[in-house]
């Protein structure tokens, strides 16, 4: 390798570090170049622009995994003891790539969902042909007669994408190595969180999620700073953090960037108080959702209706709840430590459901209580990369409803054919799914969604 190749292999390679921890928009040229340890001027003599590095990046961060997923599953056996096993590789591998071999691999997933459509799209093909090695291997699987029938491989497969996708935000490798999160992972996605066949959800209570309001003074000011405050919230949630600029939030909330000031210092203070909007209302809307429920608890239906208000407030009852979600990834880190407290007090509100359930033998023992709910909520929240609750009634799409309960179904009970036998409900049978006849797929039979991958 030339000196020059070395010197534009190491950019490339300070560039992914640099989004995959700071974000695309808030690295600069100069930042690269820092990082690559050389003068900010020499980046031009290996790049055009910030842009060309990034896409780049994004090819190389998708094309090592493709590869390396498509080998395996080339090589997949059919029987079901190969299934699980294969299954396990394939969640293990795309972990690793993500969590610990690959800044590109990782800069790509923390950055694909704020770029513009005309940066993604040289990347869709590569993207929708990795989706595509997996929608092989799932096909397979259902067709060998390993995975239910009721719901649709294009969705599992999403559904396991984005429990995957998720741990960019929480994994910490120093808790346990991604060998240890693939195998629980793989666990909880092959046979749910139930200990029996088929979770019991008829006792889900559903109620209409409210926003908490937030504390203001009546009047027209307070109106105004309202108004600000959805915008912001709107802004975030599509753009980003860094493209949340004050004169962005103005054009919609359709005033003048300057007066803005009459109601807000800066724009630190606007993204502050719409975060932990949407934090609050996530935290007070759950927990009113389970308090609902007495003792003895209905232990499946109570989750489930913890699942429902989550989703609720995700995509219907709060922009600011969607807003946090989505911009979370890319926040400087001075915004995530001031909101780290009342992202503990909602885990711990989950953590609460899950070990009572699991105290009470409703759900799975062999995995840990906070891994176990990383993993779920992650499924959750990657969501807002996919689904699109607004094509309700478009023929393909579901409605929320529809979509929230299939994804309480897969929770509970995994992907795997469960009905031709009982699950032991500590990682299923060790031979593989049981089998059920080809045919019966009696439910939902979910035509395609868009590809979150192609879009």
């Amino acid at each position: 390798m030339s000196k020059s190749e070395r010197t534009r292999e190491g950019i490339l390679s300070a560039a992914a570090r640099l989004f995959r921890y700071e974000g695309y928009h808030a690295t600069t040229m100069r930042d690269i170049a820092q990082e690559a340890g050389i003068e900010a001027g020499s980046v031009y003599y290996h790049f055009q622009s910030k842009d060309q590095i990034l896409s780049e990046v994004l090819d190389l961060g998708v094309r090592q995994l493709y590869q390396k997923v498509s080998e395996i599953v080339r090589s997949a056996p059919a029987n079901s003891e190969g299934f699980r096993k294969t299954f396990g590789l394939l969640i293990e591998t795309h972990l690793t790539y993500l969590l610990t071999d690959s800044d590109f691999t990782s800069a790509n997933i923390r950055n694909y969902p704020m770029l513009s459509d005309e940066t993604r799209a040289p990347h869709r093909e590569l993207r929708a042909s990795y989706a595509g090695a997996w929608a092989k291997f799932l096909y397979d699987a259902k067709r060998n007669g390993h995975l239910r029938n009721d719901i649709s491989t294009t969705v599992i497969r999403q559904f396991i994408l984005s429990a995957m996708n998720w741990t960019v935000e929480w994994y910490n490798i120093d808790k346990y190595p991604v060998r240890i999160l693939a195998e629980r992972m793989s666990k909880l996605i092959l046979d749910g969180m139930s200990l029996h066949r088929k979770a019991d959800t008829e006792g889900l209570k559903l109620c209409s999620a409210t926003p908490a309001k937030i504390p203001d003074p009546d009047g027209k000011a307070a109106k105004t700073r309202a108004e600000i405050l959805k915008a912001a919230a709107h802004v975030l949630r599509d753009n980003g953090y860094k493209a949340a600029t004050l004169r962005k939030i103005a054009e919609e909330a359709d005033m003048k960037a300057g007066s803005v000031y009459y109601h807000f210092n800066s724009k630190e203070a606007i993204i502050d108080e719409v975060l932990n909007a949407g934090l609050r209302d996530l935290l007070s809307g759950v927990e009113a959702a389970v308090r609902k429920f007495d003792v003895p608890y209905d232990h499946h239906a109570r989750i489930a209706t913890a699942i429902w208000a989550h989703l609720d407030f995700l995509f219907k009852a709060s922009e600011f709840t969607s807003a946090n979600i989505r911009s979370y990834g890319m926040l400087p880190n001075h915004f995530r430590e001031r909101h780290r407290g009342i992202r503990h007090e909602y885990g711990k509100l989950w953590d609460w459901i899950l070990r009572e359930a699991q105290d009470d033998g409703a759900i799975r023992s062999d995995i840990k209580i906070v891994p176990l709910r990383q993993v779920m909520l992650g499924a959750l929240n990657w969501t807002v990369e996919w689904f699109d609750p607004n094509k309700a009634g478009v023929e393909g799409y579901l409605s929320l409803p529809e979509f929230s309960s299939m994804l309480i179904n897969l929770l509970l009970e995994g992907i795997c054919n469960r009905e031709a036998a009982p699950s032991t409900g500590q990682g299923g049978p060790e031979s593989g799914c049981p089998v059920r006849p080809e045919g019966s797929d009696t439910a939902l039979r979910q035509p395609p969604f868009p590809d979150p991958s192609a879009s």
